[in-house]
C-alpha cells in the first residue's frame, strides 16, 4: 500500500479535480440564483460534445474548438435562464418546481445528443506524453486537468472575494431585498452567476472528454458527484463545494484499491449519506440564520 499511496492520491486528486469543477458551477448558481441547477450537467455534455465535433470531425484547432465550445455552451445555459428559469421567476415558481426544470433540460439535452450524434461512445485524440515521476505517473492529459482546476479555482476566488461582481453575488445571497434596496438589479447578476457556471461546466465537459469516452448522458453521473460534493463540502459554500470534489474523489480512489471498482459510487453516497446525518452543513458550510 505505501508504494501505490502516491499513485492514488495522485489519481484521486485527478477524478476530485472534475468533481469540484462541476460541483463550483452548481454551487455557484444555487450559492446566488438559490435552486439546484442539474441542467449544469446538460452544459458540460453540450462542452464535450461540441468539442469533438470541431476538433475531431471537422478538423479545427484544438485551442479554436475548446473557445467555440466554451462560447456555445455560454449561449446554451443564457438560452436556459432566459427562456426557462427567468419565466418561472416571474412566475413566482417554487425552488423545487426550478429544480425539476433543470432535470427535464438535462435529460432532453441527453435526449437531444442522442439524436444527433447516436448512441456509440466517442473519442478525441490527442497526444498524451505520459511523465514518470518516480513514486508516480501522470499524463500530459492529467497534468491539464490539474493544472487547469488550479487556475479557475483561484481565478473564481479572485471574482467572488476580490471584485464588484464578487460583492453583488454575496449581497444578493445574503439578503435579496436589502440588496435591491443598494441598488443591485438581481436578474443582471443572476445573468453573470449563469455565464461563470457556464464556463465552469464547459472547462469541465472539455476536460472529461479529453481523459474520457463520450456518451450522450455523461453530464449525468458527474452532476450527481457535483450534487454530492457540494453536500460533503457545504452546499450554501462555492469553496467548499471544491474542498467536496477533490474529498469524494480522493475518498473513491482510496476506498477502491480495497474495494471492487463498482462500489466506487457506493463510497460517494454512503459519504453524501454520513454528512447527512453527522454534519449536515458540510466541511464548509455555515448554518442559515432562521429568519422565521
Amino acid at each position: 500500500m505505501p508504494s501505490i499511496l502516491p499513485q492514488l492520491i495522485i489519481n484521486g486528486l485527478i477524478a476530485g479535480s472534475i468533481y469540484a469543477l462541476a460541483a463550483s458551477g452548481f454551487s455557484l448558481v444555487y450559492y446566488v440564483v438559490k435552486f439546484m441547477n442539474f441542467a449544469q450537467g446538460a452544459i458540460i455534455t453540450i462542452a464535450a460534445y461540441l468539442f469533438f465535433l470541431f476538433g475531431s470531425v471537422l478538423g479545427i484547432n484544438y485551442a479554436l474548438s475548446a473557445l467555440l465550445s466554451i462560447i456555445i455552451s455560454i449561449l446554451a445555459i443564457l438560452s436556459m435562464n432566459l427562456i426557462v428559469y427567468e419565466n418561472l421567476r416571474k412566475r413566482k415558481a417554487t425552488n423545487v418546481v426550478t429544480m425539476i426544470s433543470s432535470l427535464a433540460l438535462l435529460i432532453f439535452s441527453s435526449a437531444l445528443v442522442l439524436a444527433i450524434f447516436g448512441s456509440s461512445t466517442k473519442t478525441i485524440s490527442l497526444y498524451n506524453k505520459t511523465f514518470d515521476f518516480g513514486i508516480f505517473t501522470v499524463t500530459l492529459i492529467q497534468l491539464i486537468i490539474i493544472c487547469s482546476s488550479v487556475f479557475l479555482f483561484l481565478l473564481l476566488w479572485v471574482v467572488l472575494k476580490k471584485t464588484r461582481l464578487g460583492k453583488a453575488m454575496r449581497s444578493l445571497s445574503d439578503n435579496k431585498e436589502a440588496a435591491q434596496v443598494i441598488g443591485i438589479n438581481p436578474e443582471k447578476i443572476y445573468t453573470y452567476a449563469f455565464i461563470i457556471a457556464g464556463i465552469l461546466g464547459s472547462i469541465s465537459g472539455i476536460l472529461i472528454g479529453l481523459e474520457q469516452n463520450l456518451y450522450p448522458r455523461m453530464g449525468v453521473p458527474i452532476i450527481i458527484k457535483g450534487f454530492i460534493s457540494s453536500v460533503v463540502g457545504g452546499i450554501n459554500s462555492v469553496y467548499g463545494s471544491i474542498v467536496g470534489g477533490l474529498f469524494i474523489g480522493l475518498v473513491e480512489i482510496l476506498g477502491i484499491w480495497f474495494l471492487p471498482s463498482g462500489y466506487r459510487d457506493v463510497i460517494s453516497f454512503s459519504i453524501l449519506l454520513l454528512f447527512l446525518l453527522f454534519k449536515p452543513n458540510g466541511i464548509l458550510g455555515v448554518k442559515k440564520r432562521d429568519d422565521s
